[in-house]
């Protein structure tokens, strides 16, 4: 694995661009424009960022838009937005086999070995492992790492669906049975704004109306980690200092709509459509 280190957060506007070309057919079948490998396989390469300063102000707007206390001790999901612009650069790179926009960011996986605080500086490295079949097309796993002075003390796993014909067996359905709800929330349409903006993750299909008719949602849909972050704001003051929370993204949340969450102590939690029941999110923590 060659590992490429970086001297600053690669910045997110070529980088969206980028994945705006390469979502446009057209333009993908221009000769000389196309430089997607011929088969299906992972960059062997890790992007490394060192001395990863967080920003308070950034910090507390991240806090507002999810629903966690002020505090300079970082959620858990907060070094996830650090990470992006690194996993954006990867995923954008012409050796990367699937374009960006239209990928399906369907669980995710975060493991915390203590509190962190925002006068840390991270080291942070992210890279793509382990394609494999999934019952819908193909999966892959952006693996994301912080250290303190060499020492790993976060990890997060993203697990990314390429929509395709399909291959791999298809799962056992499962019949969903919602918990009784311990809290119904009212979701803004503005959430999609807003979490774009402290994230900066802005793939059209959350902000822009429009951008979602273009991938076959009515309006826009809520990001998935928003999702998971509102989830475990509702939990904080709760929440061991060393644990792993793992989430399955299941069907997305309309903006604006209402969803309701449920949670069991110690053990699992979920938003579901209050109406029919439906999961939205179903997360474990270990």
């Amino acid at each position: 694995m060659s590992i490429i280190e970086l001297d600053g957060p690669p910045e997110l506007g070529p980088i969206y661009r980028r994945a705006a070309i390469r979502a446009l057919p057209r333009i993908g079948l221009m000769p000389g424009t196309d430089r997607r490998p011929p088969i299906e396989v992972l960059p062997d390469v890790e992007l490394v960022l060192r001395g990863v300063a967080v920003s308070r102000s950034h910090l507390a707007d991240y806090d507002r838009v999810c629903g966690f206390r002020l505090s300079d001790q970082l959620p858990v999901t907060f070094p996830h937005v650090l990470a992006t612009p690194l996993a954006m650069r990867l995923m954008t790179g012409a050796d990367f086999p699937y374009p960006v926009v239209g990928l399906v960011h369907i669980a995710n996986r975060i493991s915390v070995t203590r509190p962190l605080d925002a006068a840390e500086r991270l080291d942070l490295s992210v890279r793509a492992v382990d394609l494999r079949p999934h019952e819908r097309g193909r999966q892959f796993d952006v693996v994301s790492v912080a250290t303190v002075d060499g020492v790993e003390v976060w990890r997060d796993v993203s697990t990314y669906l390429r929509r395709g014909r399909a291959s791999g067996a298809p799962g056992a359905a499962a019949r969903d049975v919602p918990p009784p709800a311990s809290a119904t929330w009212r979701v803004p349409a503005r959430v999609g704004v807003d979490y774009a903006r402290v994230s900066g993750d802005r793939n059209p299909i959350h902000t822009s109306r429009l951008g979602a008719r273009l991938f076959g949602f009515p309006r826009p849909i809520a990001h998935g980690m928003w999702s998971k972050a509102r989830c475990l704001a509702a939990l904080d003051g709760r929440l061991p200092d060393a644990y792993t929370v793992e989430v399955a993204f299941k069907r997305p949340i309309l903006l604006p709509g209402t969803v309701a969450f449920s949670a069991t102590p110690g053990e699992t939690f979920a938003l579901h459509d209050p109406k029919t029941g439906a999961p939205h999110l179903i997360g474990t923590m270990s």
